[in-house]
């Protein structure tokens, strides 16, 4: 069965560096929390709100070891006003046989005010 992972996190600043170090930390707590494998990935999909442009986020995800050939993407966020600024999220589709209720969705940084109901 393929599943929906979340999470999400958000950055001080657009600098290449701080995307990648943070979309890093941010999949691998996913990864850990769920015990998912890369093999068990079918695809990732990252979004960025559209102040966060100096860097594709992907090939962050895609550099970690095993991941060259997870299918990854990044896009941009609808821009709504009012919306958490700096913001990156993951959408990752695992095979799992882990129940919906049971996925740990993970939320860092200031994320952790989009679903305060999912925060541990």
């Amino acid at each position: 069965m393929i599943r929906g992972v979340r999470g999400a996190t958000t950055i001080e600043k657009d600098e290449p560096e701080i995307i990648f170090s943070e979309i890093t930390k941010l999949v691998q707590e996913i990864v850990t929390a769920n015990n998912i494998q890369p093999e068990d990935i079918s695809s990732v999909v990252i979004s960025t709100t559209t102040d966060i442009k100096s860097a594709f986020p992907a090939k962050a995800v895609r550099s970690l070891e095993g991941w060259q050939y997870v299918p990854t993407m990044c896009t941009h966020e609808i821009d709504v006003p009012g919306a958490l600024p700096m913001c990156m999220r993951v959408l990752m589709h695992v095979n799992t046989e882990v129940h919906q209720k049971d996925i740990q969705h993970i939320y860092l940084n200031n994320a952790v005010s989009l679903r305060p109901d999912l925060v541990k």
